[in-house]
């Protein structure tokens, strides 16, 4: 495994956990934002190991583009929603930096249907 998927693996596991801070930190009562702590990054990993994972069952690169867009977009949204706008724009940096050097070295890419 290369450094930059490498990378993308620990950008990954950090989009779940901007997820969860941005459950908890979400208005309302405690049992709603620990519900949501622990649901919304739940609900990305299905998503991911669904449509993006690298053997993912659903081979559709519309799904594995949107999947990627929402768990990484959706966490960087979730850390500015939590009061945490520097975070939040390092990790849509450090995203946006390693996707680029990945699809240049074409490491990243939308599955191919058999």
């Amino acid at each position: 495994m290369g450094v930059n998927l490498l990378v993308r693996f620990l950008l990954e596991l950090c989009a779940l956990a901007a997820l969860a801070v941005g459950g908890w930190a979400a208005p309302g009562p405690v049992v709603v934002r620990a519900l949501l702590a622990v649901v919304l990054p739940l609900a990305a990993a299905l998503l991911w190991g669904r449509y993006a994972a690298p053997n993912a069952p659903v081979k559709s690169p519309a799904a594995w583009l949107l999947t990627q867009l929402l768990v990484l977009g959706g966490a960087v949204l979730a850390l500015a929603l939590a009061g945490h706008p520097l975070a939040a724009a390092l990790l849509a940096g450090a995203a946006a930096v390693n996707t680029a050097l990945l699809v240049a070295l074409g490491r990243l890419r939308p599955p191919v249907r058999p």
